[in-house]
């Protein structure tokens, strides 16, 4: 486990944003942290002693140099991102699009993992980059109230991704997960995954119980905890490594890609049932970004072969809520191969269920998705023109753009809106 550290005068605040940025949804209050130190003793404690990290240094004026990007994530709403540089962090409001605050340091400074909270004004932080700003072995929790952290988590090896909650942190390492409780820190469970470089891990956000998403001990295995219900459930969701899978806010259910990168499949998390299968092309690609609309109707893919797919759900995992958003629209049906009625006796592929909507990219480049909070629209970050995301930005751009697909027609995507959002001139 981690040695932790807390310091003083930790209240989270809700109060992030400006009220004209924040839903109803986003104001409610998370538990104060408390303030004594704790540490749990296991194969992975730390036993020196972590002095208390003091005030940042001191900012500089933004964008005096060019900036590499590090880190790109969306909060838990898809109505803010993130994102981490070699100078520091910065945060921006999807809709409507603009800068909310940058944090940049003037020695070291590099983030590696910026993890928001919905709004509020904690998040968690991890170094990375050649020079950064904390060991990348550590959580930071930081409040930016308060313009410093408040509370540190230390591990032996790297920090591969953290996820928060409002009552949970979830810290993923290489090949162990660590869930805290937000209040005191204190570790309530310990998860043993295959290698997982890419820190994979998806949790619910919905306000019933947590459900975790992780890799499980075999290839092409998934692990779900159901945290209320204290069942585990292993799915052996591809026969080839798990690139990419995402949750719905519900946690109800669950896509998978692998490393193959031609289908997407739909489970239920409960009972671990294949729901739908969707086939993203023929060829093999990387898998980048799975993500559910808020009502599970619709699913977006993103891959390095430069195209953003939307597919229609046609499924049900037992919520009212997803029934009723079902009933109430009739979206175009996802197209199949005109073949399909032969499905018996050619290929699998010839039945395929195919996308209803596309965005073409740039291809080779890595781009996140998510469904924007207007009807329709997806948001999609990303660097245009090279493939990873560690790229100076006075060479390539750091993209953002806002797309409307019709839901009845389906064909290609309408491009809303586009910003290059680490230009270093641009002001917000």
């Amino acid at each position: 486990m981690a040695t932790l550290s807390a310091y003083p005068n930790t209240n989270p605040n809700t109060n992030f944003l400006s009220p004209t940025d924040q839903s109803s949804h986003d104001r409610e209050s998370i538990p104060p942290m408390q303030h004594h130190p704790s540490s749990e003793p296991d194969s992975d404690a730390n036993p020196n002693f972590h002095s208390p990290l003091l005030n940042p240094p001191d900012s500089v004026p933004p964008a005096v140099a060019p900036s590499c990007l590090l880190h790109l994530s969306f909060n838990q709403d898809h109505g803010c991102f993130a994102a981490g540089t070699d100078h520091g962090f910065r945060i921006y409001n999807c809709d409507p699009f603009r800068e909310i605050f940058r944090r940049d340091f003037d020695r070291g400074g590099g983030i590696g993992v910026v993890e928001m909270l919905f709004r509020c004004n904690i998040l968690a932080l991890v170094g990375g980059g050649p020079d950064p700003q904390y060991p990348p072995n550590k959580v930071m929790i930081w409040d930016d109230h308060q313009s410093r952290c408040i509370s540190e988590l230390s591990f032996r090896s790297e920090v591969r991704s953290v996820r928060l909650r409002r009552d949970r942190i979830i810290v993923v390492l290489e090949q162990k997960i660590f869930v805290y409780n937000f209040v005191d820190l204190k570790l309530l469970h310990q998860i043993e995954t295959i290698a997982n470089p890419k820190g994979l891990c998806a949790v619910s956000q919905g306000a019933g119980s947590l459900v975790l998403v992780c890799p499980g001990l075999q290839k092409g295995q998934v692990r779900v905890e159901h945290y209320a219900s204290k069942r585990t459930k292993f799915i052996m969701a591809h026969d080839s490594r798990i690139a990419c899978f995402a949750l719905s806010q519900d946690g109800q259910l669950l896509a998978t890609a692998s490393t193959k990168g031609t289908l997407v499949r739909i489970y239920n998390t409960i009972d671990g049932s294949l729901l739908q299968e969707v086939r993203r092309g023929a060829d093999r690609a990387e898998i980048y970004s799975l993500a559910f609309s808020s009502n599970a109707q619709w699913l977006a893919v993103s891959s390095d072969k430069g195209t953003v797919h939307v597919f229609s759900l046609k499924i049900n995992a037992g919520s009212p809520s997803t029934t009723q958003s079902r009933s109430t629209s009739e979206p175009v049906i996802s197209p199949h191969s005109s073949l399909s009625f032969i499905k018996g006796v050619l290929p699998k592929y010839f039945s395929s269920e195919w996308s209803v909507a596309q965005f073409r990219l740039v291809e080779g480049s890595q781009y996140l998705v998510a469904f924007g909070h207007q009807k329709n629209t997806v948001v999609i970050l990303g660097i245009d023109g090279r493939k990873g995301l560690k790229v100076v930005i006075d060479i390539m751009e750091c993209s953002f753009y806002r797309c409307q697909f019709d839901p009845v027609n389906g064909g290609e995507m309408t491009q809303l809106e586009y910003h290059n959002f680490l230009k270093p001139e641009a002001a917000f």
